[in-house]
């Protein structure tokens, strides 16, 4: 009678045994993974005076699905580029490889004729300006937010970039203003708040390169039409790639891009398109 208790006491500590041999392998796999896409060994300085933006035959598979099938497109500097699709077609896919968040399984991106993966990734990275739908906020402050566009200038342009983003009355509202704590990702923020300080953020860092990335999906139409105004603004002098599904944001673009299962199937302004009668219609 008295041996039960031990025994089960043992079953138990097997099985907890077995459960962290399970999850030792799955951490040791992150730990040891070499997935990082590789610096260059002689990194070319970002071209300032840069006129296009490449993608040449352009294919990016996961595993053995194909997302992006021979890419071909040049994007002229000061060029809006909306890119549209149904969901799954690649549209993230392709401007996660601008930011080398990882590398094309084949053809090249390049700006002016350097490859970017010639580039430093911290020097292209500064280059670029980001903006998603699912808005990472730090636990810090609206004005240490604000500032996390680039830590390496001074924070003088945080409140003029917050006016730019349509920010600043709703901060200058909240008891501590721009030193109000944001919460765990955002949590003391609404949604549309939030989206608006991200884009304070990107108008702060002040890169030429700017990629919306559903931008506005996730807000209802009241903060949608705040958020936009922010937008209009931060979208003024730069070269923009927009990934959207409400035609709302991709009306004013230079160029619409269709995408259909990782190819380009379409492009050209909105009316083109609808005149087409294809894919985009």
């Amino acid at each position: 009678g008295f041996l039960q208790a031990p025994i089960k006491k043992l079953q138990d500590a097997g099985i907890k045994i077995q459960q962290s041999i399970v999850v030792l392998d799955r951490i040791f796999e992150i730990l040891e993974s070499q997935q990082e896409v590789p610096e260059a060994p002689k990194p070319k300085p970002f071209p300032k005076d840069w006129r296009t933006i490449t993608f040449r035959n352009v294919t990016f598979t996961y595993g053995r699905e194909a997302v992006l099938n021979g890419i071909n497109l040049t994007v002229n500097r000061g060029e809006i580029i909306a890119i549209v699709g149904e969901s799954g077609s690649g549209k993230s896919t392709l401007v996660n490889l601008l930011e080398r968040f990882y590398d094309p399984t084949s053809g090249e991106i390049l700006i002016d004729d350097i490859p970017i993966s010639e580039i430093a990734l911290e020097d292209l990275r500064k280059n670029i300006a980001l903006v998603t739908q699912d808005v990472f906020l730090f636990r810090d402050s609206v004005r240490r937010n604000i500032h996390a566009g680039d830590f390496s200038k001074s924070g003088d342009g945080i409140e003029s970039a917050a006016k730019l983003a349509n920010d600043h009355n709703f901060i200058s509202a909240i008891p501590q203003g721009y030193e109000t704590p944001v919460g765990e990702r955002g949590a003391f923020l609404s949604g549309g708040e939030k989206q608006r300080v991200s884009i304070a953020r990107a108008i702060f860092k002040d890169a030429p390169i700017l990629i919306l990335d559903e931008a506005t999906s996730a807000l209802d139409s009241v903060s949608e039409m705040e958020v936009q105004k922010g937008l209009n603004h931060l979208l003024e002098h730069r070269t923009a790639f927009v990934i959207a599904h409400r035609l709302s944001t991709v009306f004013n673009a230079d160029r619409i891009i269709v995408m259909k299962k990782g190819r380009i199937v379409e492009e050209g302004t909105h009316e083109m398109l609808l005149k087409k009668g294809g894919e985009y219609y």
